[in-house]
């Protein structure tokens, strides 16, 4: 008997699809080949090719604004995952739920100043509510999915997903991967609902009347 198996390309997109997820937004390079590869015998979700990874960025964040829900947007590695930068930093500075994964190079050339490396997650940890390196296939599944809760829960924001090219092309049981996917988030130092002080509260509201030009 074979047992199906199902790569790390095919695992994300399996996930952002059962995430109520049908469209991307994105730009093609080398370590998200096997993304894209998945992308077209996938099916099911829709890809907007950009000319630019900044333009794709920018693309999700207008995405979300107008239709409530999550951006996504894609990128490879090194110039590709700084080209999103700006509009990463747009969608944290306006509270909107942005969710960018980048391709990143093989797990055995991480820190060697390989072609078209750049520590994208050290770049962005400033700039969104998380940042992650897939270390691990096994993770990928979770990751997904805290990933996309601690987005769209609390004060909305971005979040970023690292994903190394290997990882990518990886494979698992089809059937760990259902396993994988029934674990709940469990993220107990995460607590999105914030609510707000009295008295700042009403603090606002007398600067809000007491304001010439309010908006």
């Amino acid at each position: 008997m074979v047992m199906e198996k199902i790569n790390g390309s095919r695992i994300l997109l399996e996930c952002l699809y059962r995430l109520g997820i049908r469209d991307v937004f994105g730009y093609p390079g080398g370590s998200v080949i096997p993304i894209y590869d998945e992308i077209y015998k996938f099916g099911k979700i829709k890809h907007y090719f950009a000319r630019h990874e900044q333009g794709a960025a920018h693309e999700a964040d207008g995405y979300a604004r107008a239709s409530g829900k999550i951006g996504v947007c894609i990128a490879t590695s090194g110039p590709g995952a700084t080209n999103i930068v700006t509009g990463v930093m747009t969608a944290h500075m306006d509270s909107i739920p942005l969710l960018a994964i980048t391709g990143q190079v093989g797990l055995n050339m991480l820190g060697k100043d390989s072609f078209q490396e750049s520590d994208i997650v050290g770049i962005t940890l400033p700039i969104t509510k998380n940042s992650r390196l897939v270390t691990d296939i096994r993770d990928l599944p979770r990751i997904i999915k805290e990933s996309y809760y601690i987005a769209t829960t609390g004060r909305p924001g971005p979040v970023l997903i690292d994903i190394p090219k290997d990882i990518q092309m990886q494979e698992i049981l089809y059937t760990e991967f259902e396993k994988l996917c029934a674990i709940d988030v469990d993220l107990p130092g995460y607590v999105p609902t914030i609510l707000g002080h009295p008295k700042q509260i009403k603090t606002a509201i007398n600067l809000i009347k007491k304001a010439k030009k309010p908006l």
